[in-house]
C-alpha cells in the first residue's frame, strides 16, 4: 500500500475523479472505513440496482440513522447520478450538513451529460492518477514505469502478468466506459480511432488525416477525443500563445494519462523498451509530463502547462507558467549525455521570454550548465526537475 499526495479535505464535501484502476476505491476504504461512514459501492449490483430504482432510499436510511453517521461516500457516482439530488438536498438540512459527502467517480462525462447536480460549489473536485516516482519511492524503476505505466495493480504485477493486465485494461475501458455507457453510436469507428490516437499522442492532432483513415469526418474526430480526455484517459497539451510578436503554432498535442496503456493502445506491450530507441525517448517525454501535470494538481501549484513550437520549427517540450515566478522552458531528452546542440529550442523561446529559466530535462546523473550565446541552461537529472517544481 503505497501512501497517496492527494489531500483529501478533512471536513468538506468533495469528488475524487480518475481514470480506472488508479486506486480511489482502494483509498477511500483505507480513509473512511469507521462505523460512523456508510459507504456505497455502486459497482455492486445489488447496490446499484437498489439506489438506481429509488435514490430516495439513501435519504430515509441517513435520517433513520440519527447521528450514527459522519460521512457518507458514494463510489463511482456516475452509476447513480441520481443521488447528487439527495447529497445535495441533505446538504441543505439541519440533519445533513454535519455530514461530509465523498464522492469518487471514473467518469465525469456522464454526469455533465445528464445534467446531474454537480452541487454548485458545495463540494470541491479532486483527481487521483496513477503513481508517482514519489508515491512509488524505493519501488520505483524507470524502465518498468515506461514500459508497463504505473496503475497500481499493473505496476505491482509480475511477470506477464503487467502486460495481460494492460490488455484487459483497454478491453474494460471499451466494454464498460464506451458500450455500457453509449459515449458513441458507432463503435467500430471508435476502434479504429483508438490505436491511431495513441499513434499520435504527443504530437500536434490533426484530426483531418485522422478522420480519413477511420473513415470519419473532422468533427468526429474531435468528439473521440473529447470522449478520450471526459473519459480521463488523455488530455490536452495547448500551445504557447503569450505573444503575438512570433508566428506559433496554434494547435494542441494529445496526450494519453499512462504510458502502459499507450503502449496497449500502440499494441507494442511485446516489444521490449530499449534505451536507444526511439521509442524510450518519446515514452520518457510522456512521462515526465504526466509526472509534472500530477504533481501540479496534487501540490495545487496552478501551473499553466504548455509547449513552444514556431512556424519555423523550433520546439520546447513542456513551458510551466508559475504564479509569482519567471517562465519554466523544459526541454525533455532521455539522454545520459546532454550537449548543446539540444538547446535550441530553449534558446528560441529565451529570444522571446527573455526572463524565462531554461532547463535540459534528462538522465544525467549530476546537474551541468551550458552558457550558449549570453543564456545559461541548466542540464538537470529529471528527479532533480521535479523536486525543484514541487
Amino acid at each position: 500500500m503505497y501512501t497517496r499526495l492527494v489531500k483529501l479535505p478533512g471536513r468538506q464535501n468533495f469528488f475524487l475523479f480518475g481514470p480506472r484502476l488508479t486506486g480511489k476505491s482502494t483509498l477511500l476504504r483505507r480513509e473512511y472505513s469507521g462505523e460512523d461512514v456508510l459507504f456505497l459501492d455502486l459497482v455492486k449490483p445489488s447496490v446499484h440496482q437498489k439506489y438506481l430504482a429509488e435514490p430516495e432510499a439513501l435519504l430515509r436510511e441517513i435520517e433513520a440513522a440519527g447521528d450514527k453517521y459522519n460521512r457518507v461516500v458514494l463510489d463511482e457516482i456516475q452509476r447513480v447520478p441520481e443521488l447528487l439530488d439527495v447529497a445535495h438536498h441533505l446538504m441543505e438540512s439541519s440533519a445533513g450538513r454535519r455530514l461530509q459527502f465523498i464522492m469518487s467517480g471514473s467518469s465525469a462525462r456522464k454526469l455533465k451529460r445528464a445534467k446531474a447536480n454537480l452541487l454548485g460549489g458545495r463540494a470541491w473536485s479532486l483527481e487521483l492518477f496513477p503513481l508517482t516516482y514519489e508515491e512509488l519511492a524505493k519501488d520505483f524503476i524507470l524502465e518498468r514505469a515506461l514500459a508497463f505505466g504505473t496503475l497500481p495493480r499493473i505496476y505491482a504485477a509480475e511477470g506477464e502478468d503487467a502486460g495481460e493486465g494492460l490488455r484487459a485494461y483497454v478491453e474494460t475501458y471499451l466494454a464498460e466506459e464506451i458500450k455500457a455507457e453509449a459515449l458513441t453510436r458507432n463503435l467500430g469507428a471508435f476502434l479504429r480511432f483508438l490505436p491511431l490516437a495513441a499513434a499520435e499522442s504527443g504530437r500536434i492532432v490533426n484530426a483531418s488525416n485522422i478522420g480519413g483513415e477511420v473513415g470519419v469526418n473532422y468533427k468526429t474526430v474531435q468528439e473521440y477525443f473529447q470522449i478520450l480526455e471526459d473519459t480521463l484517459l488523455g488530455f490536452w497539451l495547448e500551445p504557447f500563445a503569450r505573444t503575438a510578436r512570433r508566428r506559433m503554432s496554434r494547435r494542441p498535442k494529445f496526450y494519453l494519462f499512462d504510458t502502459g496503456v499507450l503502449r496497449a493502445l500502440r499494441k507494442t506491450l511485446r516489444t521490449p523498451v530499449e534505451k536507444s530507441s526511439p521509442e524510450f525517448g518519446s515514452l520518457f517525454e510522456h512521462f515526465f509530463i504526466n509526472e509534472v501535470r500530477r504533481i501540479n494538481s496534487y501540490r495545487r501549484l496552478d501551473m499553466t502547462l504548455t509547449y513552444y513550437r514556431t512556424e519555423a520549427g523550433a520546439e520546447v517540450d513542456l513551458v510551466a507558467g508559475r504564479p509569482g515566478k519567471p517562465w519554466l522552458a523544459m526541454e525533455i531528452k532521455s539522454t545520459e549525455r546532454p550537449s548543446a546542440a539540444l538547446c535550441s529550442g530553449l534558446l528560441s523561446f529565451a529570444e522571446l521570454m527573455p526572463g524565462a529559466e531554461l532547463l535540459l530535462v534528462c538522465r544525467v546523473d549530476k546537474p551541468q550548465l551550458f552558457r550558449l550565446g549570453g543564456r545559461a541552461v541548466r542540464a538537470l537529472p529529471w528527479r532533480d526537475c521535479l523536486r525543484m517544481l514541487s
